[in-house]
């Protein structure tokens, strides 16, 4: 029987990183949805799922996933669940893309936003989805529209939606970020601070069929009010200069 040879792809124009923890359901409707929407826009591309210690099926589908389809796709295993600052940066470490798409696994995100943010993304170096109509519980944008208030007021931002997952970045942004756990909820503040052009665009929101919310109260305010007060603080004491002349 002849071995099967291994698929070999070019380096890619965009990367799709997305984060994993026991979302078994959505991931093939995902993936096909993925399929349709980035085959028809043209450009080439891989999908990076990032599996961050998953307890459910989640691994093991992607695994078949990688012999399944006819597409570029790579899956990171973590050792244990790490986050999902960890998981966007491991992501962005080995993407190929000239372009880093990052999104949710719940399939709230729409990828049919995807071609609105890659337009934008001609004129700015980050494009942040801004989901205007939520499709969430009562409580969760009742707390996102306090959290997202308190957090602009301490760090002196304007961003409406900073907890959409949903974003386009050029690819040198993110080697420019400086990433800690809980970060990734200020990846605009972060690249305005490295001097890149931020902008928001309205994207679609979808009500969540399948799994569960992985968020409460408890990570929702609290530890990220904690690394909010971090934030500021890398505001206020960051290196500002500008060198008027050299003299040799």
């Amino acid at each position: 029987m002849k071995e099967k040879t291994k698929r070999k792809f070019v380096n890619p124009d965009l990367s799709i990183i997305i984060p994993i923890y026991n979302e078994e359901e959505n991931l093939r409707p995902l993936t096909l949805e993925l399929k349709e929407v980035l085959e028809t826009y043209g450009h080439s591309f891989e999908i990076i799922f990032i599996n961050d210690g998953s307890k459910d099926s989640s691994i093991k589908i992607l695994k078949e996933f990688v012999k399944e389809f006819n597409m570029n796709i790579k899956v990171i295993n973590f050792e244990k669940n790490c986050g999902q600052t960890a998981a966007f940066d491991a992501g962005f470490k080995q993407a190929g893309g000239e372009v880093l798409i990052t999104m949710d696994a719940d399939m709230q995100n729409d990828p049919r936003d995807i071609p609105l943010l890659l337009k934008k993304l001609e004129e700015y170096d980050l494009v942040c989805g801004w989901r205007q109509k939520r499709e969430d519980s009562f409580i969760k944008k009742a707390s996102s529209i306090v959290a997202n208030w308190v957090r602009n007021k301490i760090s002196e931002e304007s961003i409406q939606d900073t907890g959409c997952s949903l974003k386009a970045f050029r690819k040198e942004v993110p080697r420019h970020l400086k990433l800690f756990s809980g970060m990734h909820r200020f990846f605009p503040t972060l690249a305005k601070m490295e001097g890149f052009s931020v902008v928001e665009v309205k994207v679609n929101h979808r009500p969540r069929i399948y799994g569960k919310s992985k968020y409460n109260i408890r990570n929702r305010i609290i530890k990220s009010f904690l690394d909010l007060l971090a934030v500021r603080w890398m505001k206020k004491r960051r290196l500002d200069y500008k060198i008027k002349e050299i003299v040799q």
